[in-house]
């Protein structure tokens, strides 16, 4: 084989090993365990609306890197818009509950923030009020943060537990037929 002819193969088979992706993957936020809810009612809870920031507003998880910087991660996404994955996970840790009354919940996430290897952070207003009653509407704002270690899987596992943390803080208030916003967990 002549030089030049081996650094035209040495040439190309480099440019093909950094053209080279890292696979895509996937997390969610509605957790592994099995529930047999797949509506948009969760027993009684209707999830009329979510918003999140338009800053993670994405498919690729987005998180915060110092004080004010932000980075896309490109190679880890959620399974469906951020917006959809908190609806999942919602309807399914209100699944089980089983409120007296049926309320409408409509959610406006003020931040969701993700800094891997400190924590996850959900500060949340939100609205409840009865579906068929005079009860006037209850505005609460919940700020709720767990500790996440390093890799993205441990960041998704702090956000689930904030949701579960969020529901349960939901159903407090439901219970007590929308008397009080209650106090963070």
């Amino acid at each position: 084989m002549t030089l030049p002819l081996k650094i035209t193969l040495l040439t190309s088979l480099l440019l093909l090993a950094a053209c080279r992706s890292e696979p895509i993957a996937f997390h969610t936020l509605t957790p592994a365990h099995w529930s047999n809810s797949s509506r948009a009612d969760a027993a009684g809870v209707r999830i009329d609306s979510i918003s999140v920031p338009p800053q993670v507003d994405r498919a690729q998880i987005v998180v915060r890197q110092g004080d004010s910087g932000l980075a896309i991660l490109e190679t880890q996404w959620w399974a469906a818009s951020l917006a959809d994955e908190l609806r999942s996970a919602l309807v399914d840790q209100l699944a089980n509950s089983n409120p007296q009354q049926a309320v409408a919940l409509r959610v406006e996430v003020q931040r969701f923030d993700s800094v891997p290897g400190q924590y996850a952070l959900l500060d949340v207003r939100w609205r409840l009020r009865q579906v068929n009653g005079d009860h006037p509407a209850l505005t609460c704002r919940s700020t709720l943060q767990s500790p996440a270690g390093p890799s993205i899987d441990e960041l998704v596992l702090a956000h689930q537990n904030n949701l579960k943390r969020f529901a349960a803080l939901i159903n407090q208030t439901v219970d007590t037929s929308l008397k009080g916003c209650p106090a963070a967990q």
